[in-house]
């Protein structure tokens, strides 16, 4: 009972205030999510040619858009409360219908449903229950008819083109080719709701927690290293294979090259961004998520994702007996090693200069160092592409080191005073309510 004596709806959704952190609910979202991305990435390294690129940084860019709409939906409720629960599980199985349905979301395997008009219609749920709960935080809001009618829109527009995109090429094949006719289409899926993400930013969703919206960001590309660790053991197949010195050795040289990037991006970078969000306020506040977290952190996990299948390449062909251990790696193992870590890199530098208006020579050098790099470890043996990778990122990390003490000192004082304050504020809270 609230103070008016009214019962409280148990499927009532309740909003989120300053200072709202991650619930254990929207962590377990994120991992379907994840596992959706990490299938597109496999699916596209089977089929690794300028058309399976293309289609898998397609359905990244789209399961991406769908990803950042829930972020913005638990900026808004509390995903733990009310109906919330019960909307998050129907998008994860949606969501994980989709993950099902990539190998086909191009082109239609015989003998069963219709793939790409099954990730149509999940596509449809997946973003429309996001514009339902808009519509029902923001019911008692002026003008709420025509802001959801702004943001249903691409929607619609977006799932009207998927199903074109299955229905027509099939019918035009004696016309033009399919595969242009689809990428056309899928392009301007993509076109759509990334253009519409800038136009509608300042009558859409508003950033109500930054720590919310940063570690949810933050947490995600934990996901994506946690994904690289599995690769690599999935590359060393322990149930198989009996462990060697050369397999321990390139274990431990791309966990090491893992540690470096969660350093890169978590030791200053991301503890500032986060007081930069949380100073910002407004529409300067929004655009700032926007183009710092929605649309940089992007190429950000297309980095790890790629990092991650080179990986697993590198160590199965270090475990494979047919392969001498003096054999370089085969390709495109090497470039997508290297270019993993680049695309990452590049990305991280582009968040620092949108959300902090700084950049890290160092970081820059480490990219053009690493790009020039790539041939020499295509020439070497595997080992040796691995220790060339992880000798420029464990260097990177000292020379941050040493050359930015100053203001890796003062950031994350600043961070630990903040956490210090939180913390006393809840010890004198439960003291209270004991």
């Amino acid at each position: 009972m609230g103070n008016t004596g009214k019962p409280r709806l148990p499927w009532r959704l309740r909003p989120v205030t300053e200072g709202m952190r991650v619930t254990r609910l929207e962590i377990f979202f994120d991992l379907v999510f994840v596992y959706a991305l990490f299938n597109v990435s496999r699916a596209t390294y089977a089929d690794l040619n300028p058309d399976g690129l293309l289609r898998g940084l397609l359905v990244l860019a789209l399961l991406w858009w769908c990803w950042t709409s829930y972020v913005w939906v638990g900026n808004s409720v509390r995903a733990g409360e009310g109906a919330m629960p019960l909307v998050l599980f129907t998008v994860m199985a949606a969501v994980f219908v989709v993950a099902l349905t990539l190998p086909e979301a191009f082109a239609d395997i015989p003998g069963g449903l219709s793939g790409p008009m099954v990730f149509a219609g999940c596509y449809l749920v997946i973003r429309a229950m996001s514009l339902v709960i808009f519509w029902h935080v923001n019911r008692d809001q002026p003008g709420l008819l025509r802001r959801t009618s702004r943001l249903a829109l691409p929607i619609l527009v977006a799932t009207t083109i998927l199903v074109l995109a299955a229905l027509l090429p099939p019918r035009l094949s004696g016309v033009v080719h399919p595969f242009a006719v689809q990428a056309t289409l899928w392009l301007l899926v993509v076109a759509v709701e990334y253009t519409a993400g800038v136009l509608l930013a300042r009558t859409g969703w508003t950033i109500t927690s930054a720590a919310h919206w940063t570690e949810r960001y933050e947490l995600v590309v934990i996901i994506a290293l946690g994904e690289l660790i599995v690769s690599v053991g999935s590359g060393t197949n322990p149930l198989t294979r009996p462990i060697t010195w050369p397999i321990a050795g390139a274990a431990i040289l791309a966990i090491i090259v893992t540690a470096t990037l969660w350093w890169a991006y978590f030791d200053i970078i991301a503890l500032a961004a986060q007081q930069v969000l949380n100073h910002a306020h407004s529409t300067a506040r929004t655009a700032l998520a926007r183009d710092a977290y929605v649309y940089l952190h992007l190429p950000m996990i297309i980095g790890l994702l790629t990092l991650a299948l080179g990986a697993e390449k590198a160590l199965q062909q270090v475990g494979e007996n047919r392969f001498p251990l003096s054999e370089p790696l085969r390709s495109p193992g090497v470039y997508l090693l290297f270019g993993g870590v680049i695309l990452f890199l590049l990305a991280h530098l582009g968040f620092q200069l949108r959300i902090l208006g700084t950049l890290t020579w160092i970081r820059l050098g480490t990219i053009v160092a690493l790009a020039a790099l790539t041939p020499v470890a295509a020439a070497v043996p595997t080992l040796a592409a691995l220790a060339i990778l992880t000798a420029v990122c464990v260097t990177l990390v000292c020379a941050e080191l040493v050359i930015l003490a100053t203001s890796r000192r003062v950031v994350r004082e600043a961070v630990l005073e903040e956490h210090l304050a939180h913390e006393t504020r809840e010890t004198q809270w439960r003291k209270r309510h004991r």
